[in-house]
């Protein structure tokens, strides 16, 4: 018989699951009308657009943000990294950077102490169009930046948002891309660190800083990292890997394993959810990768508009992923881990460019002395807010948490909970943690939960991308990375015959086999 545990115990189970690459406004700025809920920092009634810069046609007219006309949207994938994140904030775009992904000269730096003005999503765009596509883009192609979802678009997100608790003033750590978000959500800091790569052992080797993982281990709690399959890799594994490298073999798991541990009441006292990230038919909610594909497509005669690499929708992807982790905690009922002692964070690692319009705070450095970081950063400012949800039989349903939080509250929380110790660093030391946020008395019974029905997922296209083609350089950029963690992390890389020829079938075949040695428990997926 499950026991009956007390609003206190509504974190005995920490489950979360983060997604890629969405904004607060993207996903859930039309989550409730005015007047609906106490108070909401939403879209609905508010005057919001962007200036078109004066090097496009229609210069000086601005763009109202509106609804996404598909599941799609904004496609391709918008800029993510420090320097496109600060035209994105303050409107900043040097010339030189202009039609560049990479910073050419400067990183579009603001003045110290100017506040951000959240008026340069569509320049940003604009500028990464004009790369992508060779071509000054047009009015209607950048505005694809200045739309969002509805709740009718999203029913999975939306329906357990507005079931319990959504966080309307989350931000992420830092105005940059998935590492060091990702890192500073599990270790308060990124080592300096504002870009993912080049080099490739930029994380796995330079990384060291401790994390969350540690302070469990020393306390004897327990975790599991669960990866989504196909996935045969973790991002988690990878950017801490010169802390968890030991726990590859035991600690990182399918995802099937977590529903087999939920229903049996198994549950570690962290889960920790990848989707399947970025790779193939990827369900994280990240934006398109395609037109990275199309122009190799293109280089090769082939017709770029049926290369298939992203899936019709990640959106919907990640919407049915939910809901089957939603549905499996809603469901445990085990005297072990149950649905009245778990509690599900929803969360996103970064806002990936997609536009939202409340200005980021600054926040202390996580170390005041250490050196300045990678791009001059001071890491003295947070990013874009991201959708946050907390869901626990111990929330009502129409919360709206006002209070700023961050990522890093969820090291505070933790901390707090558990007794872990002294902070990781200064950062999550000034974090406000939510375990405020279980007000009732009485837990809701899971017939109270809403009742959640993703809509169908579209099924992946046949690609004619020939596996037997030789790889294009950014096929062979990603190899090279697969075999530089093999190698950094003392795998056996399989020598080649010379003169053989990288073809997309070999590519597959070696990383997969190098991943395998990596994260055995996901060799199968």
């Amino acid at each position: 018989m499950m026991s009956r545990p007390g609003a206190e115990q509504a974190l005995d189970h920490v489950v979360v699951l983060m997604f890629e690459n969405r904004s607060f406004d993207n996903l859930l700025g039309r989550l409730y009308m005015p007047g609906e809920v106490a108070s909401f920092e939403g879209v609905i009634g508010r005057d919001l657009s962007n200036p078109i810069p004066d090097w496009l046609d229609s210069a000086g007219e601005r763009v109202a943000y509106g609804i996404a006309a598909d599941m799609n949207t904004p496609s391709p994938d918008p800029g993510e990294e420090l320097h496109h994140i600060n035209t994105q904030l303050f409107g900043i775009l040097d010339d030189a950077n202009r039609g560049q992904i990479d910073p050419q000269s400067t990183y579009n730096v603001p003045t110290p102490g100017q506040a951000p003005t959240m008026d340069g999503f569509l320049t940003d765009y604009a500028s990464v169009l004009q790369f992508e596509h060779g071509r000054t883009p047009t009015t209607e192609e950048v505005s694809r930046i200045m739309t969002g979802y509805t709740p009718e678009q999203l029913p999975v997100m939306s329906g357990v948002a507005r079931g319990f608790a959504t966080f309307d003033r989350w931000f992420c750590d830092v105005p940059s891309c998935t590492f060091p978000n990702r890192s500073f959500f599990h270790a308060g800091t990124s080592s300096g660190f504002v870009t993912n790569f080049p080099p490739p052992d930029k994380f796995p080797a330079h990384n060291t800083a401790t994390t969350l993982f540690d302070q469990l281990d020393a306390a004897g709690l327990t975790w599991k990292v669960y990866c989504d399959p196909p996935c045969h890799a973790s991002l988690t594994g990878i950017i801490h890997a010169a802390r968890l490298r030991p726990k590859f073999s035991t600690n990182f798991v399918s995802t099937d394993q977590f529903f087999i541990d939920c229903e049996r009441g198994e549950l570690p006292t962290y889960p920790f959810i990848e989707p399947q990230i970025i790779g193939w038919n990827h369900n994280d909610m990240h934006p398109p990768f395609t037109y990275l594909f199309e122009s190799i497509a293109r280089s090769k005669g082939i017709d770029s508009g049926v290369v298939s690499f992203d899936p019709p929708s990640s959106i919907l992807g990640g919407e049915e992923l939910l809901s089957r982790i939603y549905n499996a905690i809603k469901g445990s009922t085990a005297n072990g881990s149950n649905h009245l002692n778990t509690t599900l964070l929803i969360t996103f690692d970064e806002h990936g460019g997609t536009y939202d319009h409340v200005p980021p705070p600054s926040v202390v450095p996580p170390d005041a002395s250490a050196p300045v970081g990678e791009m001059g950063f001071q890491f003295d400012r947070l990013g874009v807010r991201i959708p946050t949800i907390a869901v626990s039989a111990w929330i009502p349903e129409h919360t709206v948490v006002t209070d700023k939080h961050r990522a890093t509250s969820l090291l505070a929380t933790m901390r707090t909970r558990w007794n872990l110790g002294a902070p990781l660093t200064q950062r999550d030391a000034s974090a406000r943690p939510f375990n405020d946020i279980f007000t009732l008395a009485t837990p809701r019974e899971a017939h109270d939960w809403p009742e959640i029905i993703p809509k169908p997922v579209p099924p992946m296209p046949d690609s004619i991308f020939p596996l037997d083609a030789p790889l294009g350089m950014l096929g062979q950029a990603l190899v090279g990375a697969v075999m530089s963690y093999g190698t950094e992390f003392g795998v056996p890389i399989p020598k080649l015959p010379e003169g053989t020829t990288m073809t997309g079938a070999k590519a597959i075949e070696l990383s997969t086999e190098v991943l395998g040695e990596l994260f055995p428990l996901l060799r199968e997926g």
